[in-house]
């Protein structure tokens, strides 16, 4: 994986959590991969396999009602440091109260710890986000 590389998988990623396509979520992730949604994540809280990550995006909650309304979510990530199949990302992710973009909700500001195999699919993710104080309704 190299810098570029990195950004191209970071962008699949942010279109993907907009569409909530499966093809495209699927796409980015080994068969085998593990994600956490927080670096301290452990045991039933880590989700095993790409289909496991997909039915997250897809039904967070197990619900496909709690997935963010059209219109109210946008992110920006970009490679920090790439190093061999392994990469540091960092960003910002941005919700509305609604699709006017009014009214911003909350911004995170994010940071990804990523292990990629060789076909570019990422076998590992950690998310690490933190949320910008005075940035929630």
């Amino acid at each position: 994986m190299d810098r570029p590389g990195a950004q191209a998988w970071l962008d699949r990623y942010s279109q993907a959590w907009l569409t909530y396509d499966e093809a495209e979520i699927a796409s980015l992730f080994s068969d085998d991969a593990v994600y956490r949604y927080h670096p301290w994540d452990d045991g039933d809280d880590v989700l095993r396999g790409r289909e496991a990550i997909v039915a997250s995006w897809v039904e967070p909650e197990g619900s496909a009602s709690s997935r963010d309304a059209a219109g109210t979510y946008e992110s920006h990530y970009e490679p920090f440091a790439v190093d061999g199949g392994r990469a540091v990302a960092v960003g910002t992710s941005t919700y509305w109260t609604d699709a006017t973009r009014a009214t911003i909700r909350v911004i995170y500001h994010n940071v990804f710890l990523m292990e990629f195999d060789a076909d570019g699919r990422c076998r590992s993710f950690t998310e690490h986000f933190m949320q910008q104080p005075g940035s929630s309704t």
